[in-house]
């Protein structure tokens, strides 16, 4: 019963939409109906200014951290921590509290990998930083950077759970840019 609650309490964290709430506090308005839609940090930066984009991005990785740690906590079962390390992106992707409707989770993802994988969210990191540099495409930069982290984690680590947490959190995070998917292959999406 302690490994369901868990995972349903990873979920509920993941679900608390910080970047809605910091632009609805704000200026009022709904971020989901301004740029990409999403309610992660670089549609918050753009739509309510850098400051509220970086509170958003500590705020979602922290969730995903937290979430983590919590199942580390109260189970100690790799697979339980690699549920709950799915069930927080899931939340983050599709809130409850907003009609399943959220942000990309990369910021999210990288609050799970640094408390399971710091070495391959590190590696992952560097690559993402030099795909933004060169293309200007955070979306770009973020969908590399989550497909590599499986890889990095298979190199680095023998733990399959870890591992099965990895690829499912990549292709979660790559479905949730199929619109930035499109606008990249239409040549309409937004640089920094």
């Amino acid at each position: 019963m302690t490994r369901i609650v868990v995972v349903i309490v990873a979920y509920l964290i993941g679900s608390i939409p910080f970047g809605y709430l910091i632009v609805r506090g704000k200026i009022g308005a709904d971020i989901r109906q301004t740029g990409s839609g999403g309610t992660g940090a670089t549609n918050v930066s753009r739509r309510a200014g850098k400051v509220a984009g970086v509170l958003t991005l500590v705020l979602d990785a922290a969730k995903g951290s937290a979430a983590v740690f919590i199942a580390k906590t109260f189970t100690g079962s790799d697979w339980i921590i690699a549920a709950a390390a799915v069930a927080v992106l899931v939340g983050h992707i599709f809130p409850v509290w907003l009609g399943f409707r959220g942000g990309k989770g990369v910021a999210t993802g990288a609050g799970v990998f640094l408390v399971l994988a710091p070495v391959a969210l590190l590696l992952a990191g560097i690559l993402f930083l030099a795909i933004v540099f060169f293309t200007r495409y955070v979306s770009l930069g973020s969908m590399i950077g989550a497909t590599t982290i499986p890889l990095f984690v298979w190199l680095q680590s023998d733990s399959r759970p870890l591992l099965i947490a990895a690829v499912l959190g990549a292709l979660l995070i790559v479905f949730a840019h199929r619109g930035n998917i499109g606008r990249l292959a239409h040549g309409t999406e937004a640089q920094i």
